[in-house]
Formats: C-alpha cells, structure tokens, sequence
C-alpha cells in the first residue's frame, strides 16, 4: 500500500477538540512534527479533515 508523509504546519491552538483529536491520532504534536502513514481511506479521510493544518507528500515512490 501506498505510503504519505503527513507534517504538521499550522498550530491546533484555537481549533475544535474535534480537530485536535484528529491531529493528534496521525501522531503528530508540534509544529514540524512529522509522520509516515499507510495512505488507508482511514487515514486520507483523517487528512482531508484537517488539510487546512497538515501537509502532504507521497512518499512510496523513494522508498521503492
């Protein structure tokens, strides 16, 4: 299964408990911090639901 790279650029300070949560479960705490997750519909979902926070990259095709 594919592979994505998930970076957290924007602070969660002010945003729902909700949103929070989410940021929290793709294991991301800091600013800057940063996490290789399989690119499940879970986990796109959880992504697509705080894009406004995170950045993306597809990372399968340097680790093949």
């Amino acid at each position: 299964m594919a592979k994505i790279k998930v970076k957290l650029v924007r602070s969660v300070i002010g945003r729902l408990p909700r949103q929070r949560a989410t940021v929290r479960s793709l294991g991301l705490r800091k600013i800057g911090s940063s996490n290789v997750l399989e690119a499940s519909p879970a986990v796109l979902g959880m992504v697509k639901a705080v894009s406004h926070l995170v950045s993306v990259e597809d990372v399968s095709a340097l680790r093949d």
